[in-house]
């Protein structure tokens, strides 16, 4: 009985001095190890297309498959090799992620929601119970060390080469290999405002690298500030150490916090930095590999195009560049990566864990606010569900338009606010009656406003429409519908619109369904649903798909297609009691000027070297998530 006893003494010793120090990369691949969450991968593979699609099939299996850990790395195209391994999906289950920040999110949420409401103390136990919320506060200040291991060793002037490190090209289409995992180190010019940020970083040459840090970001309003003065900036990127600091740079933060501070509250630990070599950024010591340089702000250059977390190739813009003046490792480091496409991937736990921890903090601006869910198939600031608590006229309106003006919940393009008595919001199925059975044409707002600078529907660059549907009170209204079989609705629309090709209806038990509608496109959609106005009795809500690119019984696919394709402004049309929205590929018909983006497809030549590898592969997945545009699947 000792002996156990002294073992578990032991291993809580142990995860005390995880904690205290850090997991870094060696630690965290021991801890998937003991939890059977990683698979190490002896085969080269190669860092161009090879080793993404595998990692973008592996977080695609049931509960996100395992982290993934490939010991041989190669460039085919350079005839070189790397003994530099590659660590991805370091995020991709529930699991890993309680094992990264060595908590549940619920836990975290609550710490968050007491340091949120913190009230003046009455008593003498009232102060102690005080000081003791307020003591993890101290932890968020970060501890200077003066050696690191990120230092041990160095590469400096003419000694700096990206290409020595296996950075990866996910898509065959993007303009080059780019760095995902990258934490983005800045400061104000001043030095009293810092930020960690994640963006993406395309390498353009042996030391510079393209820095995509979009228009509402805080790295973006700093550059802007070196720029007035005419100054270059100081930017240091980490990769590795340990995997929260990857989570904390996309956490959204209100201006101005410093997102190492929520990695001290999470870890109770106080953050170990260490002064960069050739620059005045401090980056965590535990770092992996260190890229440090500075950013001539009067130099622009074309960054992409490159396949994003919204599952489409982004298009070519100009972005600041990284003139990189010093690069430094530990002696044996790991090299960090993610891979982004069509979901469900790797950041559909990261924004879980994100969407939990954050709840309290948006609690504080949307009173009445009860929960809230970004489905990962909405591709997050696409769709949005919450629950509120509805208590006078106009509430659910009231914070419609609190989450369309608070920090990056801005970005967020469709909200859809369910009542209080509504079912789980992670309950799709059950979602879906409770909307469909409180729907109404009056009660759906439509607003213009800031999108996601990746948004590739809207009409405007980072500027478009925005939809809200207010289904939190009972509807006092009778509805008047008669349900038809989908192919027989299917006929009734095809005789007033020959290009309808297919109907599947959705919510079928509810008192009115979606019928999705897949057609061969002939102009612009909307200007044809005036013929379907005396199918009210039996069409009610009505969503066109281009039919040639849709599995209309896919429905993950489905509303991962429909939100990314749609403005509100555009593509909805209201006709008394009917909603007709189009989601179909736009084009200049559509009044649509800008470059219709192609979406993210594996290589199947690349699909069929790994199978021949001996990597099973199931063709059923390449057709759920439409891994492929290929006669194979």
């Amino acid at each position: 009985m000792l002996a156990l006893e002294f073992v578990a003494l032991r291993f809580w010793v142990i995860v005390g001095f995880i904690i205290q120090l850090g997991m870094h990369m060696d630690t965290l691949i021991e801890i998937f190890k003991q939890h059977n969450e990683i698979e190490i991968i002896d085969t080269p593979l190669d860092i161009y297309l090879e080793i993404p699609h595998l990692a973008y099939l592996e977080v695609k299996k049931p509960n996100g498959g395992k982290a993934l850990l490939f010991t041989r790395p190669i460039d085919s195209r350079n005839g070189t090799s790397f003994d530099i391994p590659v660590f991805m999906n370091i995020f991709g289950s529930f699991k890993r992620l309680e094992l990264i920040a060595t908590q549940s999110p619920e836990s975290i949420a609550t710490q968050i929601k007491n340091l949120l409401n913190l009230a003046p103390p009455k008593g003498l136990l009232s102060i102690f119970a005080t000081l003791k919320k307020y003591a993890s506060l101290r932890f968020t200040l970060p501890q200077i060390v003066k050696n690191a291991p990120c230092q041990s060793v160095r590469y400096i002037g003419d000694e700096v080469d990206l290409y020595r490190f296996p950075i990866l090209t996910t898509w065959k289409r993007d303009a080059a290999p780019f760095i995902t995992m990258g934490q983005v180190y800045t400061q104000d010019l001043e030095g009293k405002k810092k930020n960690l940020g994640l963006y993406r970083l395309q390498v353009h040459s042996k030391n510079e690298l393209g820095l995509h840090w979009q228009i509402h970001k805080d790295s973006a309003h700093f550059f802007h500030e070196y720029k007035k003065h005419n100054k270059k900036m100081p930017v240091s990127i980490g990769l590795g150490g340990d995997a929260l600091y990857t989570w904390c740079g996309q956490a959204p933060l209100p201006n101005g916090i410093y997102e190492l501070m929520l990695y001290g509250v999470i870890k109770k630990s106080r953050p170990k930095v260490v002064k960069c070599i050739n620059n005045e950024l401090s980056v965590p010591a535990d770092c992996d590999i260190v890229i440090e340089g500075f950013v001539d702000t009067s130099v622009l250059k074309d960054e992409g195009p490159f396949g994003d977390h919204t599952g489409f190739y982004t298009p070519i813009e100009p972005y600041p560049v990284l003139q990189v003046t010093a690069i430094t490792q530990k002696q044996n480091p790991i090299y960090p990566a993610s891979v982004v496409g069509k979901p469900p991937l790797e950041d559909k736990y990261m924004g879980y864990l994100t969407e939990r921890v954050f709840l309290p903090l948006l609690q504080t601006t949307a009173h009445g606010l009860l929960d809230y869910h970004m489905p990962e198939n909405g591709v997050f600031h696409n769709l949005i569900f919450a629950k509120i608590a509805p208590q006078y006229p106009g509430h659910a309106k009231q914070i419609m338009h609190a989450f369309w003006g608070v920090g990056q919940m801005s970005f967020v393009k469709h909200a859809l606010f369910l009542g209080e008595d509504a079912p789980s919001l992670e309950n799709y199925q059950e979602v879906l009656t409770y909307v469909l059975n409180r729907f109404s044409t009056k009660r759906i707002l439509i607003s213009e406003g800031v999108c996601d600078a990746l948004d590739h529907s809207s009409p405007n660059y980072a500027y478009g429409g925005k939809l809200g549907l207010d289904v939190s009170e009972e509807l006092h209204e009778a509805q008047t519908f008669v349900l038809c079989s989908d192919d027989e609705l299917c006929e009734n629309l095809k005789s007033k619109m020959p290009q309808v090709q297919i109907v599947r209806q959705y919510g079928i038990d509810a008192e009115i369904p979606i019928a999705i509608i897949g057609i061969a496109k002939q102009g612009r959609v909307l200007d044809h649903v005036e013929r379907l106005q005396d199918m009210a009795q039996n069409l009610k809500i009505a969503i066109f798909v281009d039919a040639h690119k849709n599995d209309l019984n896919n429905p993950y696919m489905l509303v991962w297609r429909i939100v990314n394709n749609i403005d509100a402004k555009r593509d909805i049309k209201i006709l008394d009691s009917q909603v007709f929205v189009d989601a179909t590929d736009k084009n200049k018909d559509d009044g649509y000027l800008r470059q219709w983006p192609l979406e993210t497809d594996c290589d199947m030549e690349v699909i069929e070297n790994l199978i021949k590898k001996g990597f099973e592969i199931h063709e059923g997945m390449l057709k759920a998530f439409h891994i492929c545009n290929s006669p194979h699947t």
